[in-house]
């Protein structure tokens, strides 16, 4: 039947407004409770598609415009189950260094709200309740080194791997050698490069040191090898390879970018708080293919008239 785009908006934002306001009542039920009464006998929170063996954590985030308040972060936490197969298994089309193991990150499900770090931290620890991360034989969590990121995720999840993103990691390494040998030059590839391959056997110690030796003293210089000496634990890519974990945080950017900016972040676009955060909630579940599951246990008739 033909329905208005009046209709659509309101029933979305009063569903959206019961989604945010049932994950809230969640959150402080389960931080009512201590650790050991979370983990023990009926779970807080309804198990929804458990993660198995093998999950990752990626959290970033966006910027969207709130009336009245400017332009605010929404922080994001994405999910996913890693699916490890033999190198032969990997389509020709997804390039990767012989060897490797074909890592895959699926069935993904996410929160995403106008919150600071220690909130999001409570919203993510909730998502893992929900998907059993408990049970995880292996965890991993690839971010891009913020330092809110990793203290959320290490209080959450002290078992999880914490592996720096590696397109963020050689994203650096261009940005010293455009700052010292010039942007598109050969030599500044030639010098990325090689640092690159050193990076990839989990050398990051010796590309600080690289970096060191430059004939230079910019800030990039000075930064880059600042930033690769603080993350050494997290950069050991040869071995995070060979275990069978993720390397890249493309789960958290993709869900950044089709999650939020592509519905929040529209020209001209500005949003009321409350309004943003049902909406938030809506795309949670929706990106989570868990619609069918929150309609059914939120929807009320008065949405409906």
């Amino acid at each position: 039947m033909a329905i208005s785009g009046d209709s659509v908006r309101r029933i979305t934002e009063g569903w959206g407004e019961q989604i945010a306001e049932a994950r809230a009542a969640e959150v402080e039920q389960v931080f009512t409770l201590g650790k050991e009464e979370r983990g023990a006998g009926t779970p807080v929170i309804e198990p929804v598609q458990p993660v198995g063996e093998r999950g990752n954590i990626s959290t970033d985030g966006h910027m969207i415009l709130v009336r009245g308040e400017g332009w605010k972060e929404v922080k994001l936490s994405v999910f996913s189950a890693v699916d490890v197969r033999p190198a032969k298994e990997r389509p020709a089309s997804e390039w990767r260094r012989a060897g490797d193991p074909w890592v895959r990150l699926c069935r993904h499900s996410c929160q995403a709200g106008l919150w600071d770090a220690d909130a999001l931290g409570r919203y993510q620890y909730s998502e893992g309740l929900r998907r059993r991360v408990e049970e995880c034989q292996q965890l991993s969590s690839v971010n891009d080194a913020a330092a809110w990121i990793q203290r959320v995720t290490a209080e959450n999840y002290p078992q999880a791997i914490q592996v720096v993103d590696w397109s963020h990691a050689t994203g650096h390494l261009w940005q010293v050698a455009h700052a010292v040998f010039g942007e598109g030059t050969a030599r500044s590839q030639e010098w990325a490069t090689a640092q690159e391959e050193v990076l990839w056997q989990g050398r990051a110690g010796d590309v600080a040191q690289a970096i060191a030796a430059l004939p230079s003293t910019t800030h990039e210089v000075a930064e880059g090898q600042g930033y690769f000496l603080a993350h050494q634990e997290q950069m050991h890519y040869d071995r995070y390879r060979a275990a069978g974990y993720p390397i890249g945080s493309g789960t958290v950017e993709s869900g950044g970018k089709n999650y939020v900016q592509r519905r929040m972040k529209r020209p001209g676009r500005g949003w009321n708080r409350n309004k943003a955060q049902g909406m938030l909630a809506v795309l949670s579940e929706m990106h989570s293919n868990r619609f069918d599951h929150a309609w059914d246990r939120f929807a009320r008739p008065t949405n409906l008239r």
